[in-house]
């Protein structure tokens, strides 16, 4: 198999403000959201990253993407160092997190036009491939009505259409059916099977174990930052379904915190 993504032993500390320090019940003055962190993604597969809130998985996604950087450590998407071309980086991913907030008062159009732009692709191509994506969304009879008058699925289509304009070879999702309906959610993952088929790698991020047996070849599972398991989904569960080991890891973890 091919590597198309690789982390080596990422750490990313962020300090608290007092608000936050009262609110997690702690005196520290910074939390480790990633503590070395290291896993490979292969081309064509869909990887989850699984954990409680908390565990770190947005942070990591969020430096693979090259928003924020991290204290130390190294990714690798597609043989390129993130650090030293953040902007080739960005041509090869998309990325989609329910952070992501569009303007209220903008259209679909004009904002799939904007960030077609951005990436420089050419006028007719980028008719061609948003014609096909707001029909395959439904968005086509929304497209001239402003966010702010969208449904919440609605808006989480657009994004989803928008992360993906420059038809990126790596797509990242931060809880890609967080807040949908079931028919929304549906219509995403089923988007997500067609991309693996096209040979596109996808990492997800996910709290939901039923999303990672229907989707994900390989799993990792993060607790306080740190891989605690990393492997293939069958060999992982083999005669458990996920939660029972999800669990039995988590049981172990607190276990060794407090021994």
């Amino acid at each position: 198999m091919e590597e198309i993504l690789i982390v080596k032993d990422l750490k990313k500390t962020f300090k608290l403000t007092a608000k936050q320090r009262k609110i997690n019940k702690t005196n520290d003055l910074y939390k480790i959201a990633v503590d070395g962190l290291s896993f490979k993604a292969y081309k064509g597969e869909i990887y989850g990253l699984l954990g409680p809130n908390g565990a770190g998985k947005t942070t990591t996604l969020r430096i693979i993407s090259t928003l924020i950087k991290a204290d130390s450590g190294d990714v690798f998407v597609d043989g390129i160092d993130i650090a030293k071309n953040p902007d080739m980086v960005r041509q090869k991913i998309g990325f989609l997190t329910s952070e992501l907030k569009l303007e209220d008062f903008f259209t679909p159009n004009y904002l799939y036009d904007y960030f077609s732009a951005l990436h420089k692709i050419e006028k007719t191509l980028s008719e061609q491939r948003k014609n096909y994506l707001f029909k395959k969304f439904g968005i086509e009879d929304f497209k001239e009505v402003k966010i702010g008058d969208l449904s919440t699925g609605m808006k989480q289509k657009v994004s989803l259409v928008i992360s993906i304009v420059h038809d990126p070879e790596i797509i990242i999702f931060d809880e890609p059916t967080n807040g949908l309906d079931v028919i929304t959610a549906k219509s995403v993952t089923d988007f997500l099977i067609e991309l693996k088929k096209e040979g596109k790698t996808i990492i997800l991020s996910t709290h939901i174990f039923s999303l990672v047996e229907k989707l994900c070849d390989r799993v990792g599972i993060i607790f306080d930052g740190r891989m605690i398991k990393d492997d293939s989904l069958t060999n992982l569960t083999k005669e458990k379904s996920l939660e029972d080991v999800f669990f039995e890891l988590y049981d172990e973890r607190i276990g060794e915190k407090y021994e």
